[in-house]
């Protein structure tokens, strides 16, 4: 790839995380609770995160860790460079349905199995309701990231 075709790539990333990271949150801070289910508030995992590492740690904080740094870098960047490429050198190029539902499926494991033992919390938050509402909003966030990328990757080819 050019020096150009590069960095618009890494924008069409930035733009794909914020509309996967917007659905994320209207589902688990929307939807969810309007629905009867759990109220998602994934900046008080990354603030209790930054907390048990003895970072500073603050509601801005916590919003800032889950929308710039996970939302819009970390996880575009784990299906671009982990993920899609791993994905397509065993199943070859295909399936992006199921490819981003099993994304999505993976940071839910990494988020919520992982990051959440981290933050002194318990694993897979005990599989109370919030843990399903967070397992549909990352199986979300992974398709809606996925369709974006490839809706962009039609525009511009």
């Amino acid at each position: 790839m050019q020096r150009t075709q590069t960095i618009s790539y890494v924008g069409f990333l930035f733009i794909a995380g914020f509309f996967a990271t917007m659905a994320f949150d209207f589902w688990g801070q929307v939807i969810s609770p309007s629905i009867g289910w759990a109220n998602l508030s994934p900046e008080g995992l990354a603030q209790s995160l930054l907390a048990s590492l003895g970072l500073p740690s603050s509601a801005f904080l916590g919003f800032f860790v889950h929308f710039y740094i996970v939302g819009l870098i970390a996880y575009p960047l784990g299906w671009v460079l982990v993920f899609n490429p791993v994905w397509s050198r065993v199943l070859g190029p295909g399936y992006w349905g199921l490819a981003s539902a099993l994304y999505g499926f993976g940071l839910w494991v990494f988020a919520i199995g992982g990051v959440t033992t981290f933050a002194g919390l318990p694993p897979f938050l005990n599989f109370t309701g919030i843990a399903w509402v967070a397992l549909i909003g990352h199986v979300l966030y992974g398709i809606v990231m996925v369709a974006i990328l490839r809706w962009i990757e039609r525009q511009t080819a």
